[in-house]
Parts: C-alpha cells; structure tokens; sequence
C-alpha cells in the first residue's frame, strides 16, 4: 500500500511543483519590458482568472471521485460515461464564460478597481486569456478523470509540457516579434489549448485500452442522462459551496493584511509562501488518497480503504513533523531567499513562529479532504469549510483590534484546524464502516 501511495503522489507533488514556474516566467519576462506596469497588469490579470478557475474546481474533485468509485467496481463504462460528461459541462462552462466575457470582465474590474496605468493593459491581457476558458476547465475534467483512473503521472506529463510551451512562446512572441503583455497572453493561450489536445489524446488512447462491457453507451442521450446528470451536480454543487468560502477567506486574509501598510502584506504573503510549499507535497498525498479511497471505497473494499486511510495519514504526520522543525529553524533564511528588503525580514521575525504552526494545524483537513472526494462525501467537505470559515471571521474581527495581525494569523491556523476537526468529528457521526 505504501508503493501505491507514493506511486500516485509523486507525480502530482512534481506537477505542483511545475505551476509556481508558469508564473516566475511570466513575471521575468514582463519584469523586463521597462516599465513596471507591465508587472502589476499581468498580476492583476493572473489573479482574476485564478479565482474564476478556482470557482470550477469541483470539475476535477467531483470527476475523480465519481470516476475513481466506478474503476473501483470495475464498471468502466460508468468511467468512461463520468469523463466524457465532465468534459461536456466544462466545455459547456467554459464557452458560457467567452459569451459573457465582456459583463463579466468589467464587474471584475470594478470590484478590484486597479490603477488607471494598467486598466488597459489588464483588459487586454484577458480579452485573450478569456479564449483559453474552454481548455482550462476542460482539463480540469481531464485531470480529474485520469486521477480516478489511478493515474496521476499523465497529469504530470501535461502540466511540464504546458510550462515548456508557455514559456517558449511567450518568450518568441515578446521578444522576436515584440508583441509584450498581447505575447505573454497569447504565450498563455497557446499552451492551455496545447494542454487541452495533449490530455484529450491521452483520455482518447486511455478509453480504448480500457474494458467494456460491449453495450455501446457513448450518446448525448446517455451523457446527459437526467439521474446522472443531477447526481454530477449534487456532488459538485457541496464542492462549489465549499470553494466559496475557501475564496472568501483567502480574499480576505489579503485584504486584512494590505490595511496594516505595505510591510505587513509583504511579511504576510512571504509567509503564506511557507504554507503553499506545505500544499504542495500534501496535496500531492491527498489525490493519492482520493485515487485510492475512491477506488476501494466503489469495490466495497473496506479493508484496503482502512488500510489506505491509515498509511496517507502515517506519511503526513511524518512530513509535517519535518516541515514544522525546518520552519522553525529555517524559515527566516527562506524568507531571505525571496527577498533581501531587511525591514521585510525584520518584521518576519515578529510572525514566524505562525510558520511553524501551519503544516501541524492543516494536516488533517488536507487528508480527510482527499478521502472525502474519493468517497463523494462532498457534504462533509462543506460542513467543514463552513464552521471553518466562520472561525476565521469571528476570530479575527473579535481580536484585531487587541492583536492586529497577529489576529489575522490565529484566525488562519485556527481556520486550518477547525476544518479538519469538523471533518473528523462528521466521519465518525456517519459511521463509516472501514
């Protein structure tokens, strides 16, 4: 089990590893044009789409999970009917999204209300960003159904060759053909519809080397089948609520810093750096416990699911015992690798010991919240996310006045560890046999 387990996380910690370089690129790249706008628009234009994307995550947890059940009883045309409607609906999705992109991009703008100096630029980095939608949320699908499908290393394939291509044709089109922020754009583009081709010609090769049971059920009649279709949504619409609060938090962890002055927000975005680093190998055991969990939990087989809850859970506490003692005595020399302002490092020191606290208070939620997509228990996910959120907010605006930022820290850890607390608390009211 333990093979099985790092087999199916590996690949899905690398492919994290690969997305902070899509925007390290971006960022060198505009960082060079001479003007600094160019910085704050692709900036602003990143952070808008990965909020909406984000809102459409539900595409990939609830693909894998459905998805990972069905392999698990061996019913491969369910699979194969899971991947083919996730891929519709996101296609469906996503072309919605181009329709409405002009009312959709303007309340976006009005709401974040940038500088004038790079309004313009913003627009034009999304009007060709928007074209992507239907390539992005479609392999959101994709990726989700591979997952189920016990295979996280085609993921991994596709997120390096989409980093490669991005990188290869933003840097031709700014800097040989000078096309600046429209070339970083189209760059973008470019590599989420060759994404896209790559994870369909995949899914495509995959559905033939499957079995079947003969019945040729591959019609629009069967895809968008009415009890399909609303159990599909039943799962996504609990994973949707829940992505509204993780959003809402993290929105407002980043405004709340900004009003303690410029020093504060960077202090609190280099260490919210310490906690993206923890997700990434986490989430990496969380889609193998999705995979997995998924998997047994659709063949009825309980042992196996104990088993796999069990060894995902052994390896976490483990990494996070590694990750709390390197915070504690690194984390400052981290910081210092992403930036040298000594005021920033300085008042990091202040904060630091809240690096320590993340990996041990995340821990739990991020296992429970990969076993409860393998299993479709979306509705513990939910009940989690919400007492959570509501934590988060009462705790931080009863002690801000008193703890200032540090409120805003407490809230964040407590937040963290209230999820998994309710998540533990909803697994044992159930009574799930394992």
């Amino acid at each position: 089990m333990h093979r099985k387990i790092i087999n199916l996380a590996l690949p899905s910690i690398v492919s994290n590893i690969t997305v902070p370089l899509l925007g390290l690129v971006d960022t060198a790249i505009t960082g060079h044009m001479g003007e600094a706008r160019y910085i704050g628009a692709i900036a602003v234009g990143s952070m808008l789409f990965n909020i909406m994307y984000w809102l459409f995550a539900f595409l990939r947890m609830g693909t894998g999970g459905m998805t990972a059940q069905a392999y698990g009883r061996k019913d491969f045309d369910e699979a194969d009917l899971t991947g083919l409607r996730a891929i519709c609906i996101s296609s469906l999705i996503g072309l919605a999204i181009i329709v409405l992109q002009y009312p959709l991009l303007h309340l976006a703008m009005w709401f974040i209300a940038p500088d004038e100096n790079i309004t313009q630029l913003v627009y034009s980095y999304c009007y060709i960003c928007i074209w992507g939608a239907p390539a992005s949320l479609g392999l959101f699908a994709l990726n989700g159904w591979f997952v189920g499908m016990q295979n996280t290393k085609i993921p991994m394939i596709i997120s390096i060759t989409q980093n490669v291509v991005n990188i290869l044709t933003s840097l031709l089109l700014v800097y040989w053909l000078g096309m600046k922020i429209d070339g970083v754009a189209s760059g973008t583009l470019i590599a989420q519809w060759a994404g896209f081709f790559m994870g369909s010609f995949f899914f495509l090769k995959k559905r033939r080397e499957i079995p079947s049971d003969g019945n040729s059920r591959v019609s629009l009649s069967c895809i968008f089948e009415p009890s399909a279709m609303k159990s599909f949504f039943t799962v996504n619409r609990d994973i949707f609520l829940r992505t509204l609060f993780l959003v809402s938090v993290n929105l407002y962890f980043v405004v709340a810093g900004a009003k303690g002055g410029e020093i504060i927000l960077a202090v609190n975005t280099l260490l919210m750096q310490l906690f993206i680093l923890y997700s990434y190998i986490m989430d990496g055991f969380a889609y193998a416990a999705e995979a997995l969990c998924g998997r047994f939990y659709g063949a009825g087989d309980n042992a196996s699911l104990k088993e796999t809850i069990r060894k995902v859970f052994y390896w976490s506490i483990g990494l996070t015992a590694i990750y709390s003692i390197v915070y504690g005595f690194g984390g400052l020399d981290f910081l210092r690798l992403l930036t040298n302002e000594e005021s920033v490092i300085s008042a990091s020191e202040e904060y630091i010991f809240w690096a320590i606290l993340i990996p041990i208070s995340g821990m739990v939620a991020f296992v429970w919240d990969g076993v409860f997509i393998g299993m479709t228990m979306t509705k513990g996910m939910l009940s989690g996310t919400f007492v959570a959120a509501i934590v988060f907010f009462i705790t931080n605006f009863s002690l801000e006045s008193t703890l200032h930022n540090h409120a805003l820290w407490l809230a964040f850890i407590l937040y963290l560890a209230a999820r998994g607390v309710t998540q533990s608390v909803y697994w044992h009211m159930k009574k799930i046999k394992v």
